[in-house]
């Protein structure tokens, strides 16, 4: 396991509790690198959206127990944010959470000829996604193939 994932699944096990607590859904920990400076971020979200007072209860929550655990080497900068609309799909609760719900898929490498589909989200499971189409027909992907799989936005 890498320094980051470590971080992150630490940060995880230490922000479950008060998120739970405040009744909110932790939905993802990225500690990433963004134009020189550390970023330990957490999403956070619940029925009807997540506003910045939730965001700040959180953090203030939060930075205490960091302050305190003081498990990441680096100097870094503790964000909680709302996932947004565009949220990808991760977890087996993100997909459960969309099955029969409209996706947009994309996948590193063209397949035939295409590299980005939108289909309903059929199926799921550890190694594969099913999408099907307009048409009724359906296609199975490698999860392993899929750079981003997201909910699909109409505007």
């Amino acid at each position: 396991m890498s320094r980051r994932e470590e971080y992150e699944q630490q940060t995880e096990q230490l922000l479950e509790p008060i998120i739970l607590e405040l009744g909110f859904e932790l939905v993802d920990v990225e500690y990433v690198k963004e134009a020189g400076n550390w970023y330990l971020r957490a999403y956070i979200d619940k029925p009807g959206g997540i506003t910045v007072d939730d965001c700040e209860m959180v953090s203030r929550r939060f930075s205490d127990i960091l302050d305190e655990k003081d498990y990441i080497e680096d100097s870094y900068i503790f964000e909680v944010s709302s996932p947004g609309l565009g949220r990808p799909l991760k977890k087996e609760k993100d997909f459960q959470r969309s099955l029969g719900e409209e996706v947009e898929v994309r996948t590193y490498r063209a397949i035939d000829r295409q590299k980005e589909f939108i289909g309903v989200l059929k199926a799921f499971d550890k190694e594969t996604v099913t999408l099907e189409y307009e048409d009724e027909s359906t296609q199975i992907f490698e999860k392993s193939d899929i750079a981003l799989i997201r909910l699909a936005l109409d505007f």
